[in-house]
Formats: structure tokens, C-alpha cells, sequence
């Protein structure tokens, strides 16, 4: 403390003796300007060395800067795991880490890559057409067709056929299938967002809509919640530890948009997918059925980058039958209250599968704002496709 006092009275005593001896004898000009900086440097010295403590003001004389704190989210959260990691988890936090601090390279014109997901043919190809055209350069279009070759109506469609392998409805195969099309998708360098989509997709707005709300948002909107209920958390074996506890198991809707960085890391795990591949399957121990597109993804993003993911998936379906199955929509079905109804949703409901039936609301909030949640909707049968384009071509609603 003293030490601290003692650089405003050395100045005080010396500005005392400058000023009074002012009327003793005139000093010449030089000897004021070298008074001047002399004073000056005493000033940026004890700045120096005695900086602002607040952390919230920044000191430009301040020997630290004005950067920020050495650690980053990104950081291993070692401290934050009840037990050690161990060396499989170690390097692949890792490679996952340096892949969350790299940013992609900014392209001219970012890319949205559209990932169709199918046993053949596209029922809906003509809509889709419609809703591309006139967008040239900012989507690019990828078809997993896992039973037979599919005839194409569309040129947008046209030679984007992928390899692809038979899918099993509830097995690793169809992560398998995903992961096929995000692979073949980060091959062109200016895709930036990836939506997966069904065969029974449609969309419920317009591509600039779309457009602007994936590229807008730094998030990947994958579904992700807890349910305690048999077909959530009771999914759940124990041969996923150590890497995967119960406590992170997530439940979610498969059908997901991800940012070029969580598509990429889709492509390098495969710690976290062996998991799955080997213990979340039908017919396990205890006669459970654990179906690995509706718990891989929602599970790993919840725990590797919780912040990253919106919690909600963009793809309006309705459960509310809670029935095995979704409902379907067929051509009767179809009217203008119907579409306006789901493109102006903005909570997302969650079944929990408890002896309650609980239902779990989830707000869609973007940027600090709630938001519509929707922006495709599934199931919806092939002889819905004249009304939809009817009204795709002449409502507002999209």
C-alpha cells in the first residue's frame, strides 16, 4: 500500500516545487517540455504496473492485453467427467475438439445440401422441382435409393444417385445410409448445411425461407430430450459404458440439418458409433429394441457440443396418435388450414413414453426470438402431390 502511495506524492511534491519556483526565475522552454515528458512517462509507468483490477474493464496498459482467457470452451472437459477418460476418449475428444474450433472456409455462394433418403423412386419430385427452380447454385441434391434404382422426372434430381446399400427400417443400417450421404455431400467444399429427408418429405416454405433460416443460425437442428419412460431411456444397456452413461442417453427424431462441422464429425467417429452399431439394436438383452437413428446423434451432440444443437428437429411430423407410426396424409387431408397450421408452429412437442403419456413442450427460439419450427413435414402419401403444388404455386402460406 505504500508503495502504491507513493508515486502521487513524488508527482505532487514535484509539481509543488515546479510551479512555486515560477515566480523565482522563468525556466526556458526546453526545460518545461522535458518537465512534461518526464511527468508523462511517470504517468504510463504506473499505469504499467498498477492496471485496473476489474476483469471487465480492459486496461491498454495492462501487460495481459485486451485478448481473452487462454482456455476455450473447446478445451477437454476432463474436470467435468466423474471419472477418468479413457485413451479411445481422450484422442477422439481430440480430433472432435479441433474440429469444432475450425471454421470453414467462406464461400461466394454457401450451399445447402439436400440428402433424400429413399427405397426407390421420389413420389414428390415434381413438387421439389418447384421448389428449387429458379435457386441454381445454392443447393446441391444427393438420393440414397437403398432398394431399386429411381426414375428421375426432375434434372435437378437428375444423376444424383449416390451408392448406395439396402436399409433395414430400425438398424445401424440406416446411420449407415446417412452417414453415406453426408460423406458424398462433404466432397463439394461450399455445401454448408445438411438436411436429411424421406421420401414422404415435402416442404412447407419457400427455398429462400429455407434458405435464410439454416444459413442464418450457427446450429444444427437435431432433436434431442429425455425420456424416462421403456422406449427411452429403458432402451439404455449397460454395455455402452464406459463411454456412454445412461445420463446422456437422449431419445430424438432422425431426420436432422447439420452444419458442415457436425457432419464432419459424423464422418470421423467412430468410438461413439461402434456404441451404437453393437448395443443399440432390436432385440436386445431383456427382449429391448433400441433403434440407433432415433439415439446416436441426440445422444453424442448432447454430449460433445450441447450448445451446437437446437434440441427440435425442422421436420414437422405428428405423433399424436401415439400410435408405432406416424400419421399419414392423404389427398383429402390436404387444404390451406392444414399448411398454414403446420408452418406457423413454434413449439415443438415431445411424447415421453412414462405411464403419464407426458407430452414435453419445447419453444423454437432463434437468435433470443421464437420462431416457427417447421420447414418440411412428413408423412405424406404420393396422391397428395397435385393439391400440394397448387397450393406451393398460388398461396403465401410457404
Amino acid at each position: 500500500m505504500k508503495k502504491e502511495l507513493a508515486w502521487p506524492q513524488f508527482i505532487r511534491n514535484h509539481l509543488i516545487m515546479v510551479v512555486g519556483s515560477r515566480n523565482r526565475s522563468k525556466l526556458r522552454r526546453p526545460t518545461w517540455i522535458i518537465v512534461l515528458l518526464f511527468i508523462v512517462c511517470i504517468f504510463l509507468i504506473a499505469a504499467y504496473m498498477y492496471p485496473p483490477e476489474s476483469i471487465s474493464t480492459c486496461s491498454r496498459f495492462s501487460p495481459h492485453g485486451c485478448g481473452t482467457s487462454t482456455s476455450t470452451k473447446y478445451d477437454i472437459p476432463t474436470p467435468e467427467f466423474s471419472r477418468a477418460l479413457n485413451e479411445d476418449e481422450i484422442q477422439s475428444r481430440i480430433v472432435i475438439n479441433e474440429i469444432l474450433k475450425f471454421h470453414p472456409v467462406q464461400t461466394k455462394i454457401p450451399k445447402i445440401a439436400f440428402l433424400f433418403l429413399t427405397p426407390g423412386s421420389l413420389p414428390f419430385e415434381k413438387l421439389w422441382h418447384m421448389f428449387f427452380q429458379g435457386h441454381d447454385g445454392k443447393f446441391s441434391v444427393y438420393v440414397h435409393a437403398s432398394k431399386e434404382k429411381p426414375v428421375h422426372v426432375s434434372h435437378y434430381f437428375a444423376g444424383r444417385d449416390i451408392h448406395s446399400e439396402p436399409v433395414e427400417w430400425g438398424r445401424i443400417s440406416m446411420v449407415e445410409a446417412e452417414r453415406r450421404l453426408l460423406a458424398s455431400a462433404l466432397l463439394d467444399p461450399d455445401n454448408e448445411h445438411f438436411v436429411l429427408l424421406s421420401e414422404s418429405c415435402i416442404p412447407v416454405r419457400r427455398f429462400d425461407f429455407v434458405y435464410n433460416y439454416l444459413l442464418l443460425t450457427n446450429v444444427s437442428f437435431i432433436d434431442s430430450y429425455v425420456d424416462p419412460g421403456p422406449h427411452g431411456n429403458g432402451r439404455y444397456i449397460e454395455h455402452m459404458l464406459p463411454e456412454v452413461e445412461k445420463k446422456d442417453f437422449r431419445k430424438g427424431s432422425q431426420w436432422f440439418t447439420l452444419k458442415r462441422q457436425h457432419a464432419v464429425i459424423i464422418m470421423a467417429d467412430s468410438l461413439y458409433f461402434r456404441k451404437f452399431k453393437y448395443y443399440c439394436r432390436p432385440n436386445m438383452e431383456g427382449n429391448r429394441n433400441c433403434y440407433a437413428d432415433e439415439h446416436y446423434l441426440p445422444t453424442i451432440f448432447t454430449m460433445l457440443d450441447p450448445r451446437g444443437i437446437a434440441n427440435w428437429s425442422v421436420t414437422y411430423v405428428d405423433w399424436s396418435e401415439r400410435k408405432w407410426h406416424p400419421k399419414s396424409f392423404r389427398a383429402r387431408d390436404i387444404t390451406y388450414q392444414l399448411m398454414k397450421n403446420i408452418a406457423y408452429i413454434d413449439e415443438s412437442p415431445h411424447f415421453i413414453s412414462d405411464a403419464k403419456r407426458s407430452v414435453v413442450i419445447t419453444p423454437c427460439v432463434l437468435n433470443g426470438f421464437k420462431r416457427s419450427c417447421y420447414l418440411f413435414a412428413r408423412k405424406f402419401y404420393p396422391d397428395t402431390q397435385n393439391k400440394l403444388m397448387k397450393l406451393f404455386s398460388n398461396s403465401t402460406i410457404f
